[in-house]
């Protein structure tokens, strides 16, 4: 389990490293500070609005989404849990995309595809020398 959590790739170039690093703090404290602090504590409209999407549970549904954007931010961009912190993006941002602005033209759903193909390339990726994860790796 932790190999899943705080596993790394072993990146051996610098300027990688120092890409993945850039990335992570630049969509991490961006989508934490700008899309996931004034979600919370929840408020009645994101409930109503996940409760209008006909999921089971909205206020959970709703705190958790909150949680995957805040959160979820501020760990990609420590690089902690990152593979675990981008599956939460992962999914709140297809929820985004295909489900809340899936009848919306495609200017409206390109910040959340962009976050979510984001999720998708630390899944895989991992977050680089330069992270928490990477200094558990090297213990």
């Amino acid at each position: 389990m932790l190999n899943v959590l705080f596993s790394n790739e072993k990146y051996q170039s610098t300027k990688l490293n120092f890409g993945l690093l850039f990335l992570r703090l630049t969509a991490g404290l961006t989508m934490a500070f700008a899309h996931g602090f004034g979600k919370i504590p929840v408020q009645d409209g994101l409930v109503q609005g996940v409760a209008a999407m006909g999921l089971p549970l909205p206020e959970l549904f709703a705190w958790a989404a909150a949680l995957a954007e805040f959160l979820g931010g501020i760990f990609i961009a420590l690089g902690l849990a990152t593979r675990l912190s981008s599956l939460t993006w992962i999914a709140t941002m297809a929820g985004a995309a295909f489900v809340v602005h899936g009848a919306d033209p495609f200017q409206n759903k390109e910040l959340a595809f962009i976050y979510l193909f984001i999720g998708i390339f630390f899944f895989f990726a991992g977050a680089g020398k330069y992270s928490v994860d990477g200094a558990i790796n090297r213990q």
